[in-house]
């Protein structure tokens, strides 16, 4: 294992036209970032994708004492670390794409248990629908005992983020920014809570700013680290769908939850299933079918497997005319005759068996 200097990675990685796979070469050819500082213009150029113009800038590398100052400076104060592509620490599902990271700006523990994770993601504004489905993947895996990977942006992904968590699981943030950047703002304290038992990752210098121009190099890393990425909601020109295209380059399991036909946001998923490109998934057990070889060390009991809730007549009728958008307790009972005592009742029952939701307002909701 090559014990990395991390101010010299940072040198090599400032010099503009050096992207992963040049720093990767370098390292690999020199041995070490320090050596390739220490080597001259013909040992340089003798690397393959190296030229005369690059070489000199390489031997420049004096010029980023500052900018590397500032980059171990925040590190410190955010308690921070650097995870280079040759420490053990580096996630071994990531190592295995194309044009992996070489520096990962981490925040919490990276485990090796984190080969195992699945990830969701979706839309910044999912429908009631679709927050719902996000609830029950996120919370389903993690009492599986699977860590969920999402990009800590609006909608899906906070959702997943914070399900997790309160389901007592683990789950890991890849950003779009410097790790000590939290966006979208309001997301600060999950942030913090996430870090109790996970972690925030990005390739990105500390302080970076979180560019429309990232987020899509952020993606690879969200499908990268995962066994799996679970789509749900998301239009065809949706940034989750470009999670689903690196997935499928990366030869990792895509899943996506169908959604109504009338709905914009489920345009991206019923894509990708009618296309063959996406499972189809409806449960948990869908998902955890496909994978099931991947996850067998860590699986917390077999396959679970759908099982169907007893309903009496009046909780079928009522569950029936409800659907999976929210629907006020007077026009509920208008359609099913009933009196808002006893509909109350049923639905009572409803929630209990964890098949009706109720929402702020006396709406209800089915969320299965």
């Amino acid at each position: 294992m090559i014990s990395m200097d991390v101010r010299a990675l940072l040198n090599l990685s400032m010099v503009q036209g050096i992207g992963p796979a040049r720093l990767r070469a370098l390292v690999s050819q020199f041995g070490d970032p320090e050596s390739v500082l220490a080597a001259g213009e013909k040992e340089l150029t003798s690397v393959e994708g190296i030229d005369r113009g690059l070489a000199r800038r390489i031997l420049s590398h004096q010029d980023f004492d500052k900018e590397i100052q500032v980059q171990l400076s925040r590190l410190n104060k955010w308690e921070a670390r650097l995870v280079t592509f040759w420490d053990k620490e580096y996630p071994d599902n990531l190592k295995k794409i194309y044009d992996p990271p070489v520096m990962l700006f981490t925040r919490g523990s990276l485990l090796p248990s984190d080969k195992y994770s699945v990830a969701i993601v979706g839309t910044r504004n999912p429908t009631t629908y679709g927050k719902h489905v996000a609830e029950k993947f996120a919370a389903a895996l993690t009492e599986q005992g699977i860590a969920v990977v999402s990009g800590l942006a609006r909608g899906v992904d906070t959702l997943a983020h914070a399900t997790t968590i309160r389901s007592g699981g683990r789950t890991l943030a890849v950003l779009g920014s410097g790790v000590d950047v939290i966006y979208p703002s309001e997301n600060r304290r999950l942030a913090d809570q996430l870090l109790m038992g996970g972690a925030i990752l990005s390739e990105y210098y500390m302080g970076s700013k979180p560019d429309a121009v990232n987020f899509p190099r952020r993606n690879r890393i969200i499908s990268g680290i995962s066994l799996g990425t679970i789509l749900i909601e998301t239009d065809i020109n949706g940034g989750a769908m470009i999670t689903a295209g690196t997935a499928l380059d990366q030869n990792r399991e895509v899943f996506a939850v169908p959604g109504s036909v009338f709905e914009k946001k489920s345009r991206g998923t019923n894509k990708l299933i009618r296309e063959g490109r996406a499972k189809l998934v409806e449960d948990i057990s869908d998902v955890l079918e496909e994978l099931k070889y991947k996850l067998k060390p860590i699986l917390k009991s077999q396959v679970p497997q759908q099982q169907k809730v007893q309903l009496t007549i009046f909780e079928q009728k009522v569950f029936e005319a409800l659907t999976e958008e929210p629907e006020h307790i007077d026009a509920l009972g208008e359609r099913c005759g009933l009196a808002i005592s006893d509909l109350l009742v049923q639905l009572l029952s409803l929630e209990l068996k964890g098949i009706v939701k109720q929402l702020p307002g006396k709406y209800f909701v089915k969320c299965v």
